[in-house]
């Protein structure tokens, strides 16, 4: 851009500063909020890498730019980016933009402070813990505790650390060289946060035992009773069973009292990965998908995904009452964490975390929680479960569309079968073919800015498309033009 007048410092100038937030906030209602979640407008400005860099220019200088740079730098942003709250995003397990929520994520930005201390976060200690204490009680737990982490990741982490904790307190201090060789337990459908957590905490991913899923993708029990057997026969000492209720492909539900039955029988932490299901336990029509979760040990649960709330918002929830998040997290830091202070330093959370600086997650979904109510919420869930009923009849009726399985989630997963290979199952190459498939029309829809559709192969299966029906503003109308844009998009396939 061409040097125009420098922008001063806006330092000490509180009518600047008022300009400048004003005229953003515009261009973030304008260009991010009505066009980006406008079906008429594209879900995303695709550019090559090097074509990317030059049009935003991001090189940083040593001289500052004018107040009119520093807006056209807002809009390039928003522009080249894609727009998650799109009604045809279908890529990611979160969608939508949702304005109670977003207006809370403004506010917690504005404040900038971090979640460790009541005296510098009242507001949100108290609400934190309140937002915990209703997650908890969905779950069904009328006590225990719980932190909102950054990120489903971290909150599988924690509960890998925490049973761990409880087992061998000592490995605190001592580390590894206080532990036999342990054994975690886990689906072959689960995140794969469960092996990251493993490596990151020192137990090696060798520690993580996989347990076979059927084929809907759910965690066998008795497999798990097999693994667990085995891993004691190799000497290894199993400490935790992580089961997911919503796997990130299928959308699969772990039989979760069979597992705590397991988990019970041996003595074992359940940990319940939640992170994508865990919504539907404001759906008194769906909830039974999670029966059972009552007996884990701990939940994560993202209501970033399902509900909308905005990135990041991920809670662990603990049924545990004696203090063990912060026991096992905490080092007494004396600058912060001062036991004679004049309130009840109980309400000081920041010891429960591994972090120091947390940021505020809680309000963004309080205040939509505020203006939704329970009632809101659930309306929400049960309409994406039966938009997604709607997108597999759709399918069943049309002509090169092939589900992988039937759903039991909002994920649905299908095969488009184009024009040239429709009847040519009996082919030898037909897979590889049809595999092929998926990446060609995902290039074509994206370049195009029409609509974004996450794709995999998964086991034996070539690529297939994996449909997320999450955006709370989704209609019919928004299915009908994902079937019909594939069919655009693949009729000379």
């Amino acid at each position: 851009m061409a040097d125009s007048k420098l922008l001063p410092s806006l330092d000490g100038d509180p009518v600047a500063v008022e300009t400048l937030l004003q005229d953003v906030f515009g261009i973030v209602v304008d260009e991010a909020i009505r066009k980006g979640t406008s079906a008429s407008e594209k879900v995303c400005e695709w550019k090559e890498p090097e074509e990317l860099k030059q049009l935003l220019d991001l090189e940083l200088q040593s001289q500052g730019e004018s107040q009119e740079q520093i807006l056209e730098r807002c809009r390039a942003v928003i522009r080249y980016s894609v727009k998650t709250g799109h009604p045809r995003f279908f890529n990611q397990l979160f969608s939508g933009l949702d304005p109670h929520a977003l207006a809370g994520r403004i506010i917690t930005e504005s404040l900038n402070t971090s979640q460790y201390t009541y005296e510098i976060a009242p507001v949100f200690v108290l609400m934190e813990e309140e937002v915990l204490k209703k997650l908890r009680a969905l779950v069904g737990w009328s006590s225990g505790d719980g932190i909102f982490c950054p990120g489903g990741s971290i909150s599988n982490m924690y509960a890998i650390n925490l049973a761990r904790y409880q087992r061998y307190p000592d490995c605190k201090q001592r580390g590894l060289r206080a532990l036999p060789p342990l054994a975690l337990f886990t689906s072959e459908e689960c995140h794969y946060s469960i092996n990251k957590g493993a490596a990151f905490l020192g137990l090696g991913t060798d520690s993580v035992r996989v347990v076979k899923a059927d084929e809907r993708g759910k965690m066998i029990p008795e497999d798990l009773e097999r693994q667990i057997s085995l891993a004691e026969a190799e000497g290894a000492v199993p400490f935790l069973v992580s089961a997911t209720s919503g796997t990130t492909v299928l959308g699969a539900f772990d039989p979760l009292d069979a597992i705590a039955d397991v988990c019970q029988h041996h003595g074992l932490w359940l940990h319940v990965d939640a992170a994508w299901g865990g919504s539907v336990l404001l759906s008194q029509t769906h909830r039974h998908l999670l029966d059972g979760i009552q007996r884990a040990d701990s939940v994560a649960w993202n209501p970033h995904k399902l509900l909308a709330a905005g990135l990041q918002c991920s809670a662990l929830l603990l049924q545990d009452t004696s203090n063990l998040l912060k026991r096992c997290h905490g080092s007494q830091a004396s600058y912060l964490f001062q036991q004679d202070k004049f309130y009840d330093v109980a309400l000081d959370t920041g010891d429960k975390v591994v972090q120091c600086g947390r940021r505020v997650d809680c309000l963004k979904l309080w205040l939509m929680w505020k203006a939704q109510g329970g009632q809101g919420l659930e309306h929400r869930i049960d309409q994406a479960f039966a938009l997604a009923r709607y997108l597999v009849e759709e399918i069943k009726k049309r002509e090169g569309f092939e589900l992988v399985m039937e759903p039991e989630f909002v994920n649905v997963c299908f095969w488009f079968v184009p024009p040239s290979l429709r009847g040519k199952q009996a082919s030898p190459d037909y897979s590889e073919r049809l595999s092929q498939v998926a990446p060609v029309l995902k290039e074509r829809m994206v370049k195009e800015g029409s609509m974004m559709i996450g794709y995999q192969p998964h086991g034996s299966r070539g690529n297939f498309f994996r449909m997320v029906v999450a955006n709370p503003t989704l209609t019919c109308a928004d299915i009908d033009f994902l079937l019909n844009e594939l069919e655009r998009l693949g009729q000379d396939l």
